[in-house]
């Protein structure tokens, strides 16, 4: 079985060490090498790798974010690359993602190696996967909540700020994002999960099926019924059910 890897690293010493000791191996064939999350998003979705090296740590596209990108069941087996210190490490040990530590040597090089391989030879690629989803979510509970939305297109992957965002609705099995120049798009995930990965000290749910950007709220009326009413800066008119009514009114509370 020869294994096709994916090495991605902003440094190409980093790299190129990773390739040389590939090299040695005969059942690992490198397919592709990225220096930005940007690059790496696309060879994934072109390659199609069965392991891919990733460095968390990179400019403008972190790990993370192609991993949000791309969707946690849909990544290759994944070997962290990371100069986070022990703490953190702690953090892919107790959720079982392989990692490697820089500085690194052939023999942990090699020890990752095997572990690759029994996994794969097993077939476990499901259960990297729920490790995958359960570091995100861990991350981003411990407040590592997602500061741009990678979005599918005709041509690639686009990126879009969170601050950009005024308000997101579901639509079906997908969310539209709505932002500050009236421009929308749509991203494959439920409103739940979503909300998960935006701090909910800048966006609250407002609706069972629409998030807002508190900091984008030009003014609440009270309609009858004890409805409410929620007007953006770009006057669009949005449900403020009274079920949510409380955690909003907190919220802006605090801002």
């Amino acid at each position: 079985m020869t294994i096709r890897t994916l090495i991605v690293d902003d440094e190409p010493l980093a790299r190129s060490k990773i390739r040389t000791f590939l090299g040695a191996e005969e059942d690992f064939e490198v397919v592709g090498e990225c220096g930005t999350g940007t690059e790496a998003i696309s060879a994934i979705q072109q390659q199609a790798p069965d392991l891919i090296f990733l460095d968390i740590q990179m400019p403008e596209l972190d790990g993370f974010s192609v991993i949000e990108a791309i969707g946690a069941s849909e990544m290759p087996a994944t070997v962290f690359v990371t100069a986070f210190d022990q703490y953190a490490v702690k953090a892919f040990e107790f959720h079982a993602v392989d990692y490697l530590l820089k500085p690194f040597d052939r023999a942990r090089f090699r020890e990752a190696l095997g572990q690759i391989r029994g996994q794969m030879e097993r077939s476990d690629t499901s259960r990297l996967n729920r490790q995958l989803t359960t570091l995100l979510e861990s991350l981003q509970k411990a407040g590592n909540y997602a500061e741009r939305l990678a979005v599918k297109t005709s041509s690639g992957v686009s990126f879009l700020r969170a601050d950009e965002l005024h308000w997101v609705d579901a639509a079906g099995n997908y969310v539209r994002l709505n932002t500050h120049n009236g421009e929308n798009h749509l991203l494959r995930e439920t409103l739940s999960a979503l909300e998960k990965r935006l701090d909910p000290k800048r966006f609250v749910r407002v609706h069972r099926s629409t998030i807002v950007n508190v900091e984008r709220i030009r003014e609440i009326r009270a309609q009858s019924h004890g409805e409410h009413i929620i007007i953006m800066e770009s006057g669009q008119r949005l449900t403020l059910s009274r079920s949510y009514r409380d955690r909003v009114h907190d919220l802006i509370l605090r801002t």
